[in-house]
Parts: structure tokens; sequence; C-alpha cells
């Protein structure tokens, strides 16, 4: 298995393997594949790697802008993650994760946000923090990773490619 960059040609797999990830996700909004297209019509992918095996794509996570208090600070927000259901549970997230937060701090990124699982998420660093908020969701599952100082503080939106319908 190998990480790379987005290609073109990719976003047919990328879209089945987003939309298989989040099938029978019980927190899912069954939009996932779409905020990803959604996201590269607006050229609003910061990052976007693939998890490559056997020449098939298995995995793959998004990382674009995020506003604070209506105001672009140099933060992104990480998601959807997504590994196809036969891979799961075998660190092929994690390595996303990790190239991904790497790939933002290499292109200036000032730091990054997710809306997820706290005991997942807390692996790379993110925590529940005061300073930032997001509308409408229960503060222990949005969580931020500062990559510098000082931290902004205010409420967080994500790009509106998140409203993208099926």
């Amino acid at each position: 298995m190998h990480i790379r960059d987005e290609a073109p040609g990719d976003e047919p797999a990328i879209h089945a393997v987003v939309e298989q990830a989040f099938r029978s996700a019980p927190h899912s909004s069954g939009t996932e594949a779409h905020i990803v297209d959604a996201l590269r019509a607006a050229d609003a992918l910061t990052v976007s790697l693939v998890a490559v095996e056997d020449g098939a794509v298995c995995g793959h996570v998004a990382f674009s802008p995020v506003t604070v208090d209506g105001a672009a600070v140099g933060w992104h927000g990480l998601g959807p993650l997504a590994v196809h259901p036969r891979r799961q549970r075998q660190g092929m997230g994690s390595q996303l994760v990790l190239e991904g937060l790497a790939r933002l701090r290499t292109v200036g990124g000032q730091g990054c946000v997710v809306l997820g699982d706290p005991l997942y998420y807390g692996r790379f660093g993110f925590r529940a923090r005061a300073e930032l908020t997001l509308a409408g969701v229960p503060a222990a599952y949005f969580q931020a990773l500062p990559f510098t100082t000082p931290m902004p503080e205010g409420s967080v939106d994500y790009h509106a490619a998140f409203a993208a319908g099926a």
C-alpha cells in the first residue's frame, strides 16, 4: 500500500470508496462522496490523498479550508476520511491522516479541525478546545490541532461544499 496525491482519473474510484466506507456508518449523512466531489469541483481540496493497493484506490482523505468567524485564517478541516470496508481497522486511515497533516504543515497550514470520534482523532493530537466551536455539534466531537500559535478563537464554518446533497 502506498499513499499519493489524488490524480486525474481517480475521481470515480474515490467516489466509490467514500460511498462504500460510509454506507453502514451510523453517523453518516449519506452525502460524504458528494461532498468530496463538490470540494473538488470548487477547487477547495487543499490536500487530497489516496491509499493505493495493487493498483486500486482503497482509501481517501480530504482537507479543505475552513473559516473562523467568517475569516480565512489558514486553518483546514479534515474530512471526509474513508477506507474501503475490507481494509478498515488495519492502519490505513491513520496513515492517510498522518500524511495529510504533514502535507498541510508543508503548505503553510496553521491548524486543522475535525468533527469525529475523540478517541480516534485524539491519537493525532486533536483535542476539543474551547477557543473553536462548530454550531450544532457536541463540543467533545469537534476537535482542533494547532500547528502554530496563537490559536484563533471563534465559530468555525466548513466550505459550502459540505452542504452537497445526494
